[in-house]
Formats: structure tokens, sequence, C-alpha cells
């Protein structure tokens, strides 16, 4: 297999001739859009990845020179695209990954056909009349605590980002996710997550954006929603029933709905 697709353990399904690149988001890695995609791949091709540092993605990639930004990430989807040869796809996002997408937007203006957001946020911090959902002292006790006990964060967080306490087996499976993650890494990446702040980048992307956000999440606030809304030049915020930070696992038909509606416009 070729070097970059090795890299972020690249696959391909589906029959169409336009692209689906979905990215998953922290702790995650490319099996967690498994309950949507088979809706897709009739008309669209599907394009799964690993993040470098997560799934089964080549650690040795793993930079923290490169990775110091979302930016580096979004490079790597770049890459990916070229080499598949892809024509206008559409990226969609989970969570971190949907500003992964802005970078890769911003990054290759007009390559994108669509940009689709899952829960996304350009910054966790509240600041001023911003409120991403998180002080600065629940930022660094969050960090703190990733650092000194990986496994007992990951099972505490976990069934508060998945949210849907009816169905535990999902939560079960994040934590699961987050347990295989290499923990220096995910201290690493966790800090460029939840410290970072994307928001002046807002107003550079172009493509036509869909926000998808869920009616109540801890991670990504409503308010949150709104504000992207108000920044992207070309977007859509379009509001879920569901619950929790992971829609296309806990709620995917309604996910499903709501993507479809958005590519046929």
């Amino acid at each position: 297999m070729n070097e970059v697709l090795k890299r972020n353990n690249v696959k391909l399904l589906g029959e169409g001739e336009q692209a689906l690149v979905f990215v998953h988001g922290y702790g995650c890695n490319q099996e967690m859009w498994r309950f949507i995609t088979p809706a897709f791949e009739k008309n669209y091709q599907i394009v799964l990845l690993d993040l470098v540092g997560s799934g089964s993605s080549d650690i040795s990639a793993y930079n923290k020179g490169k990775y110091d930004s979302l930016k580096g990430h979004a490079k790597d989807v770049l890459e990916i695209c070229q080499e598949l040869s892809l024509d206008k796809p559409i990226f969609i996002g989970h969570s971190v990954s949907s500003m992964i997408g802005l970078h890769a937007g911003i990054q290759s203006p007009g390559y994108f056909d669509k940009i689709i957001m899952v829960g996304p946020s350009p910054c966790y911090l509240n600041d001023g009349d911003y409120k991403g959902g998180f002080s600065k002292s629940d930022i660094l006790e969050l960090i703190e605590t990733l650092e000194s006990n990986y496994l007992g964060w990951s099972s505490a967080i976990t069934p508060a980002i998945m949210g849907n306490p009816d169905k535990p087996e999902l939560a079960e499976e994040l934590n699961n996710s987050f347990c295989q993650t290499d923990p220096a890494i995910a201290k690493h990446f966790a800090k460029v997550t939840f410290m970072g702040d994307d928001r002046a980048y807002l107003p550079q992307l172009e493509t036509e954006t869909l926000i998808l956000q869920c009616s109540s999440d801890i991670i990504a606030p409503r308010e949150v929603g709104d504000y992207l809304n108000s920044k992207l030049p070309n977007s859509s915020l379009k509001v879920l029933e569901a619950t929790g930070h992971c829609p296309h696992m806990s709620a995917p038909e309604e996910t499903i709905e709501v993507i479809n509606a958005f590519l046929k416009d």
C-alpha cells in the first residue's frame, strides 16, 4: 500500500464517483462511522481514515511538531485526497475533526464540494461573551487528570461524552477506543484539541458547510453551534433531536437523514 494511505490506515468502500471523506474525533477511530456509512455506499465512494496517532494509523509517523496544530492533520487529509485523485470530495468530520476540515478547506480553497461538521467547536474555553462550555480551570483540571491517570480519566469522561445512558455499550466502545490510544499521544492531542482556538479562521472558509449539532451536548453546547453559524460565511445549522456528542453512533437514522438532505440540496 502507498505510504500516505498506510500512514492513515485508509479504507475505501462504496460504488459512487464522488467521495465522502469521513474523519473521526478525539480518542476515536474510523470504526465509529460504521453505523451510517452503509447508507451512502451505493451513491458515493467512502473514504475512511485514522488520524495519525489514533486507531490503526502508523504511530511512528506521529510528530509533535507537525501535530502541534490541527493544520498538520489537515495536510494529511489533503495528501490522502490527492493520492486518491478525488474530484470535489465532501468532508465529514466529527468533533475536533470538524476543525481539521476547516483548515483543509482553507489550505485548499474550493477543493471540497461541501463540508459537514458533526458536533463541532472552534474553542472549548469560555472567553468573555463566547461560551465554549468550559472554564480554563476546567480544561487544566481535565489535562492534569488525563496526565496522572489516563485510563481512569477515559472511563470517567466517555459516558459523559457519549450521553445516552440507555445505550451503555456505546460509551464502553468509546472508552475502549480511548484506552487503545498511546497515552503520550492522547495527552498531546488533548492539549491541541481542548486548548486550541480556531475562531479567527472561521471567516476564511468559503466552502458550503453544514453544522450538525445535538440538542444537548456537554462538549459542544448549543451556543457554539449558533456562533459557528454566525461566523462561517456559507453555513447552515441543523439541531438534531439526538443528545450527546456522537449522534453518528447514538442516533444514526436521524444523522443519515439530515446528511442526505444536505447532500441532495
